[in-house]
């Protein structure tokens, strides 16, 4: 009897000091949830226009922007005096790869837990650069996203497309010769096992694989609908999945109430992609006029990159780094005939096995006014970007406003130490220029704490 005396004082104290801990975590949770941020006198630019606000006051609280006035507001929150900097939305890559930026194409298929790592610490790297959200186009980033949305890691908001669906042969097949024959239903590839890409060779093979992405947590499905630059079997110029097996992913989305994006290139592969209900086209590079009018006139989206030279050519191979001229050589085409028929155009970076790269994330951004304005680019990086991100509907992984400052918006915000309305420059060096850096309200980089 002693000991049942004795195991239910255990027990008793046990559940006594639950209760404190939940008190205490509850208290600790409310504290978070009236943690504010007041910005006193700022210029904002909103995401959208092409001028700067009236120095205003911005109250963020509980992760949003609360409240936005030129006159004087007063709150118990934490007061950041901007100086009459300017404050703008946290920027947008359309087109990343959280997963594949610091690896070399061997090593993406090496260590699981170590690329994880290295995969977090430049996710801490591209926030601190002011990307707030990424799009990301392939690749296992679903363990990653998860440990950011839990804070375990400082890292970008992340809509996961999961592993890319490519076909033998296609862009994303990173198997060697030594690999093959493929035996249909047999043992996975060393890339299928960790998620990099998935081969589908059929349209009953394709639903499968959307389907397997989105019950993962994908936002969005992506193909590869004809050749690319960095896979070493496969043609710029090929064309690759049937308009069948491209309408069985489409038809997988839209049952999920999202959308699918493809890798093309080339004319064949962009309009079969539009033929079979593909809502985005990525890339570009080599589209003709007649291309060009058919996705505006089905308002299909462009997410296009500004490459200009080659910069990453240097982890590619020969016959890779000759079709990464080619893409290069159709960039200033496929701005123009964007901006000639009004397309829907999104910006994204498309780095790949190059950190030195992902530094320049912000000059790619910066370089797009070759053909825009100052404005017109940021909005691009910002508020339109949104408008894609948008397209995953009920598969959106954070609704609620993004890419402006706004009232209600979520609270993704850079200080600014100058105008980049003036001056896009500023945005080529964030260590030096992003004074704050802030998400969901949280800030993460702050020049003027003690």
């Amino acid at each position: 009897m002693s000991g049942l005396r004795m195991s239910a004082k255990v027990f008793a104290v046990a559940a006594l000091l639950g209760g404190i801990a939940m008190v205490l975590a509850s208290l600790s949770s409310a504290r978070a949830q009236e943690a504010a941020v007041l910005f006193r006198n700022v210029r904002i630019f909103d995401g959208k226009g092409s001028a700067l606000s009236a120095p205003s006051s911005v109250l963020v609280r509980n992760g949003v922007i609360e409240k936005i006035s030129t006159a004087d507001v007063t709150a118990t929150a934490e007061v950041i005096d901007g100086g009459g900097r300017v404050l703008m939305p946290g920027l947008i890559d359309a087109h990343w790869h959280a997963m594949l930026v610091r690896p070399t194409p061997a090593a993406a298929l090496g260590d699981v837990g170590y690329n994880n790592l290295l995969a977090g610490s430049e996710a801490t790297a591209t926030l601190m650069r002011g990307f707030t959200t990424v799009r990301d186009m392939g690749g296992p980033s679903f363990g990653l996203k998860r440990a950011i949305d839990e804070d375990l890691v400082a890292g970008p908001r992340i809509y996961p497309s999961g592993a890319i669906i490519t076909i033998t042969s296609g862009h994303g097949d990173f198997r060697q010769l030594t690999d093959l024959p493929r035996t249909i239903g047999g043992m996975l590839s060393r890339m299928e096992l960790v998620g990099g890409s998935m081969v589908a060779d059929s349209p009953d093979e394709v639903r499968v694989r959307a389907r397997e992405q989105l019950m993962q947590g994908a936002s969005q499905v992506k193909l590869t609908a004809g050749g690319g630059v960095a896979s070493p079997f496969s043609p710029l110029d090929v064309s690759t999945f049937t308009e069948p097996e491209l309408r069985a992913a489409v038809e997988a989305a839209d049952n999920w109430g999202t959308y699918v994006v493809t890798h093309a290139y080339t004319p064949v592969a962009i309009q079969r992609s539009i033929a079979a209900g593909v809502r985005c086209i990525e890339h570009g590079h080599l589209m003709d006029e007649a291309s060009a009018k058919l996705i505006a006139e089905k308002g299909v989206w462009l997410s296009t990159q500004p490459f200009l030279d080659l910069s990453g050519a240097a982890a590619l191979g020969p016959s890779e780094q000759d079709k990464m001229r080619q893409v290069v050589a159709g960039t200033d085409r496929v701005y123009a005939l964007a901006k000639k028929y009004k397309i829907k155009t999104a910006f994204g970076t498309d780095v790949l096995f190059s950190k030195a790269l992902a530094d320049r994330q912000g000059s790619m951004l910066a370089a797009l006014t070759r053909w825009y304005t100052p404005a017109e680019a940021l909005a691009m990086a910002t508020s339109a970007n949104v408008e894609l991100l948008s397209l995953s509907g009920l598969r959106n992984p954070y609704p609620g406003k993004l890419g402006v400052v706004e009232e209600g918006a979520l609270a993704d915000l850079l200080l600014v130490d100058g105008n980049p309305l003036e001056n896009i420059a500023l945005v080529e060096d964030p260590a030096k220029n992003f004074v704050v850096i802030m998400k969901a309200g949280k800030i993460y980089k702050n020049r003027f704490a003690r």
